[in-house]
């Protein structure tokens, strides 16, 4: 078992597809106790839709700019858990990634790259030696993010790799058109707002609307800037044009998924 730490440390912040049914959240969190009892351990969530690294990659991305420089970030949406898929840790300017190099962090990475990355194969900093082949973030991705929290440079953890030999989640770009702006709902989130890959800054100052599934929904500034239950394009508190239903649910009641197709049209030109 790895040695065990008692000086204070940075917040570690825990992402997961785990729920809250079973105690898989709380032993990852009495594996990080057992290495340091100091460290502030936040979740951003445990409800990530099961399996759905997209979703991880979206949740994580909005997430990492409201945490103090220096924190610590375990992503834990695995489905490749015991394969050839590797265990990694990446510094970058805002703080430290730990989880599995399965697109989870390119996100972040889009926005703040890695400026180093090790693949995780120093086992003196895993819970134990023999990890279990289906829950790496228990034996692996936990007690590193605690060793790391706790200041444990990153070239001990094991050996460098290339960052841009890091997997990316390739979700699409959206692209200028000749009337607007092309892009894909990238998430939806639990009011079952839209979530799209657009920038927010595409629309400012503009008129415009969204085309998606054969509908236009005008451009709005927020969601009770029309009646209970009509849609709203909008930019959300995210900074992404989203499509919301007042008091509804966006994705149910329009018939819209992830990946989908939409387009915001500038009126007027």
């Amino acid at each position: 078992m790895s040695q065990t730490h008692t000086n204070q440390s940075s917040i570690l912040a825990l992402l997961t597809d785990f729920g809250d049914r079973d105690v898989y959240v709380s032993v990852m969190k009495g594996a990080i106790a057992q290495i340091n009892p100091h460290i502030k351990v936040v979740d951003l969530t445990h409800k990530i839709p099961r399996q759905n690294i997209a979703a991880a990659r979206f949740c994580l991305m909005n997430a990492y700019p409201y945490f103090p420089v220096g924190t610590v970030y375990v992503a834990v949406v695995d489905p490749g858990v015991g394969s050839q898929r590797r265990a990694i840790a990446l510094e970058f300017p805002q703080g430290l990634l730990v989880g599995p190099d399965n697109g989870i962090f390119s996100g972040v990475l889009s926005q703040s790259p890695a400026t180093r990355a090790v693949e995780l194969t120093n086992s003196q900093y895993w819970r134990t030696p023999q990890p279990s082949h289906t829950f790496h973030g228990r034996d692996i991705f936990a007690p590193v993010g605690a060793h790391l929290a706790a200041g444990i440079d990153l070239k001990q953890l094991g050996a460098e790799i290339d960052t841009a030999s890091l997997v990316k989640l390739d979700l699409g770009q959206c692209q200028e058109t000749n009337t607007g702006v092309r892009g894909y709902i990238q998430y939806i989130d639990t009011f079952g707002n839209l979530i799209s890959n657009i920038p927010g800054e595409y629309v400012l100052g503009k008129n415009w609307s969204v085309q998606v599934s054969g509908l236009t929904i005008p451009g709005y500034v927020t969601y009770s800037d029309v009646n209970v239950g009509e849609p709203a394009a909008l930019v959300g508190s995210h900074g992404w044009v989203e499509i919301a239903i007042n008091t509804g649910n966006a994705s149910l009641q329009l018939q819209v998924n992830c990946q989908d197709q939409l387009e915001v049209l500038f009126l007027g030109r």
